[in-house]
């Protein structure tokens, strides 16, 4: 202490800063799905737009509602209710009635987030909450195929093996360009490796999650490959059919629904590639990556519990 007063400033946490911001890393996570968006509009035109459309604005008015009715602040400018529209949009069929995308996108925002207090309290991914929900309540609408750019309706790639059509399945190439049936956002492993890395790149994303979550998926249909007879080729039609991508590197990798330790996240990767392949192999339905992750949610809790570092010195002292 001297003449001018205290050396020692007493304030409250948090004493580390950062130029990041809640806004800023989610308008990086969308500018991670714009090729995404641009692939899905390529292939499947207009229909693409308006149901993007359609999810992103009834989820920004429903958080915006909500938000007012629970007395909350408004909170829309975090582009976080832009993201969750964006990413259910995403896992929808271009055919898809615009209505039902509207009733998901709600579910969304309402149940899936706000009900449970906002962003950073919800303990499920809100966009596969409304993306369940449509799966359950309009299985045929949800689940309408249509071939890129023709729009001819047919069955997608998983749905082929899955149901034993005898179609002739899609090039490794096409799958991995984009060039097949399926979701908005499913289609183009190249559209979401892109993002994906962008958001590797500024820091958003762990690479366990995804690492652990592909890997499994990999190794364990790798070894059905093989008693097969298909080789490597088994193992990587799984990478890129379905949801996969989608789901490991901008789902999976939610930072309020999974865990925070660096075992844990692994833990949690290896969990939903175990689920989405015994979904997908053994189950009734062709895609498993939906449920497994929400499943997954549901762990996060016990995992980081369980997974969480060894603290020392916490121990009672003994005198």
């Amino acid at each position: 202490m001297n003449n001018q007063g205290n050396l020692l400033t007493v304030t409250p946490s948090p004493h580390l800063h950062s130029s990041n911001s809640i806004p800023a890393a989610m308008r990086d996570v969308i500018i991670a799905l714009i090729p995404a968006f641009i692939a899905s509009v390529y292939f499947f035109r207009i229909s693409a737009v308006l149901v993007v459309a359609t999810c992103i604005v009834t989820a920004v008015v429903c958080e915006m509602v909500a938000q007012k009715l629970m007395k909350r602040d408004v909170t829309v400018n975090d582009y976080s209710a832009v993201i969750t529209g964006l990413l259910l949009a995403l896992t929808l069929p271009a055919t898809v009635p615009l209505w039902v995308a509207a009733i998901g996108a709600a579910v969304s925002i309402i149940i899936g987030k706000q009900l449970f207090g906002g962003l950073g309290n919800n303990i499920f991914n809100p966009a596969l909450i409304g993306r369940a929900f449509l799966l359950a309540s309009w299985p045929v609408a949800t689940t309408g195929w249509v071939t890129p750019i023709d729009g001819v309706s047919t069955a997608t790639p998983l749905g082929i093996i899955k149901e034993s059509l005898g179609s002739e399945l899609p090039g490794l190439t096409d799958m991995f360009i984009g060039n097949i049936s399926g979701c908005l956002g499913e289609t183009s492993a190249l559209a979401l490796l892109l993002g994906a890395l962008y958001l590797i790149y500024k820091k958003h994303i762990d690479w366990r999650i995804p690492t652990g979550y592909l890997a499994t998926v990999f190794v364990i249909t790798a070894v059905v490959g093989m008693t097969k007879g298909q080789g490597l080729t088994y193992p990587v039609f799984h990478l890129f059919a379905g949801g996969l991508m989608l789901g490991a590197f901008f789902m999976a990798t939610d930072w309020v629904t999974t865990p925070v330790t660096k075992k844990g996240r692994v833990v949690f990767g290896i969990g939903c590639g175990l689920i989405t392949v015994l979904i997908r192999l053994k189950g009734g339905y062709p895609e498993g990556v939906c449920y497994s992750i929400l499943l997954m949610n549901t762990l996060a809790p016990l995992i980081d519990r369980y997974t969480k570092d060894r603290v020392f010195g916490g121990g009672k002292s003994h005198a």
